[in-house]
């Protein structure tokens, strides 16, 4: 009998490896996840600017075009349609997805993920989709990590280190910038820093670069070389100090806002209506703003190259680029507009991320301040430190990721000569974000629902805990109209000695305790009283689905080890009882553990 094909690349696979460790194991895979993502990024870029500059590099430079009015609705649909009827699966929101498989689907993510982000995202961002490319390529190597784990069927904690590998390697090889993968894998996947996590996370991230450099050349991604004149000066620190307090307030608008917009079109119960509405909204603010269309990297270079008037090309306010306070209004006016281009754009349909629109928004912020300083004090403040040091610090409060901001720019800058305003204005940021909304804006929806991890373990073991696995049924039911009698005949055959009363609808309307019966079950001139003498309403009801973290504390509260659990139309469901939680908790934490 033929194998399946699967269990014939296992069988070789355990053939080839027989003579490896464990730890030489994940070595060996990490380098394959680091060649296949370096792979996947080159053919995302490759096609994304396929589509861009097919669409868009004959247009003329002095005056708006039409066209972007209506690219961007039409990569939208394109994108929506790709998802609906060829992947049937959701690929937005690419870093949100690889922490929810982490924690709610054993760190799997399906094969389709290692090429439909690539697709989708490049559709959407080639159109005009003011998104990022990141998100879909952190997806991607995900995926492929994820899949490389589960064909050669290791057990959760290696195949969330393989997923953990490939998404490090797809952000290092888009930025060629192998220590941000890293960085960027310990701080917002939060993967565990031993020498066994680390080091294979390393290897994939190294591997994924070089095929970067010999894919696409060494050029990095943002040539930016700062000038003898654009180095740090001590007089700078009380603006960086400004600079983080902005940033910080920015970060909080991007979060807020992209909140805002995606409530908004949820109320639309139509997708063309979304589409209309986004497609609509996203072609006007385009074609007011050229620096919108697709990720931006564009417009934040020529700033970065003191360059300001270049982001009026093709634009209806070109004959103005040479004006200060035009420039100074469009530059500002851009990094508001930005934010609601990019939050449209997926909810109405386009897949993409927010890690190169927060890089976006972060350098107009930095360019505006140095621009303002310039224009009303000649203090001569250099607008390329700034822009770069804006990105690390809009990025730092959006993403909650201090380090990863840090290490991006200083990697992208070619140097650390801006490690010190780096660290400034990205921990102020940080912390001004965090003071106004802990949550970032991956992790956000996770955490309502209960699904995110954490560095805090007690707190990630509790993620893994289903209230519908360790809910007990086998209680036997109690109608409203039953009398003592009734229940001594079940007692006989009950082994439970809670009972749960219903109406006729199946609704809890209280519960019965054997303890409470034991006076008057022996007393036949008992047996007529109605079984609403001895009922009694349970200290608290837990609804169905609810989170085991928001649970605990209703235990605590009422001194209890059982509690009824019912959906919203107070229809009985089971018992959840404390015991049962702190074993699952027990086997849980061991097995993460091995």
């Amino acid at each position: 009998m033929k194998l399946p094909r699967a269990d014939r690349l296992y069988a070789l696979f355990l053939h080839l490896t027989r003579r490896l460790s464990n730890s030489q194991m994940m070595m060996l895979l990490a380098v394959v996840v680091g060649v296949l993502a370096g792979l996947g990024t080159y053919f995302f870029e490759v096609l994304l600017y396929a589509i861009k500059n097919g669409l868009t590099r004959w247009f003329p430079v002095d005056s708006a075009h039409f066209l972007y009015l209506i690219y961007p609705v039409v990569g939208i649909i394109l994108a929506s349609l790709f998802v609906r009827y060829i992947v049937r699966d959701n690929i937005s929101e690419g870093v949100t997805r690889v922490l929810y498989a982490m924690s709610s689907r054993n760190s799997r993510i399906a094969p389709h993920n290692c090429w439909t982000s690539i697709v989708g995202g490049a559709t959407t961002i080639g159109f005009g989709g003011s998104v990022g490319p990141e998100a879909p390529i952190v997806l991607t190597g995900a995926a492929i990590g994820s899949n490389i784990g589960r064909l050669a069927r290791l057990n959760y904690k290696h195949t969330t280190l393989m997923l953990c590998c490939g998404a490090g390697a797809a952000l290092a090889a888009i930025f060629k910038a192998p220590i941000t993968g890293v960085v960027f894998v310990l701080e917002i996947l939060m993967l565990d820093i031993t020498a066994g996590s680390v080091i294979p996370l390393l290897i994939a991230s190294i591997t994924a670069t070089t095929m970067a450099f010999m894919l696409r050349g060494f050029d990095p991604i943002l040539a930016v070389t700062l000038a003898p004149e654009d180095a740090f000066e001590l007089w700078q620190i009380p603006l960086f100090i400004l600079l983080g307090v902005c940033c910080g307030l920015m970060a909080w608008y991007f979060t807020t806002m992209n909140t805002r917009v995606v409530n908004f079109f949820g109320r639309f119960d139509r997708q063309y209506k979304k589409w209309i509405v986004g497609g609509t909204v996203l072609g006007i603010l385009i074609f007011i703003f050229p620096p919108l269309y697709g990720e931006g990297y564009e417009g934040f270079t020529s700033l970065m190259h003191g360059d300001a008037q270049q982001l009026f090309d093709s634009s209806l306010f070109y004959r103005f680029r040479n004006i200060d306070w035009v420039v100074i209004l469009f530059v500002i006016a851009t990094m508001f507009f930005k934010v609601i281009a990019m939050a449209s754009t997926n909810a109405a349909g386009g897949v993409g991320g927010t890690f190169a629109p927060s890089l976006f928004v972060g350098a107009f912020t930095g360019a505006s301040m140095a621009l303002v300083c310039n224009a009303l004090f000649h203090w001569n403040v250099p607008v390329a430190s700034f822009t770069l040091v804006g990105m690390a610090g809009v990025m730092a409060g959006v993403m909650n990721a201090p380090l990863t901001s840090i290490f991006l720019i200083a990697e992208l800058s070619s140097g650390y000569g801006l490690f010190i305003p780096l660290m400034i204005t990205a921990c102020i940021s940080f912390a001004v974000n965090y003071y106004l909304d802990p949550d970032s804006i991956y992790t956000k929806k996770l955490r309502e629902k209960g699904e995110l991890l954490t560095h805090d373990k007690d707190q990630s073991v509790f993620v893994f805990l289903k209230l519908e696995d360790l809910m007990e049924t086998d209680f036997l039911r109690i109608r409203e109209n039953f009398t003592l009698g009734d229940i001594i005949h079940i007692i006989s055959t009950a082994h439970r000695n809670i009972f749960p009363v219903i109406d006729n609808f199946g609704r809890l309307i209280g519960i019965v305790q054997l303890d409470d019966l034991r006076k008057d079950m022996f007393k036949r001139e008992k047996y007529g009283q109605p079984i609403s003498d001895y009922m009694i309403q349970p200290p608290d009801r837990i609804l169905e689905h609810e989170s085991i973290q928001s649970i605990l504390p209703k235990f605590e509260d009422s001194h209890t080890w059982m509690l009824p659990v019912v959906d919203k139309q107070n229809h009985y469901l089971g018992f959840i009882s404390k015991s049962r939680i702190l074993n699952a908790y027990r086997e849980q934490l061991v097995r993460i553990q091995q």
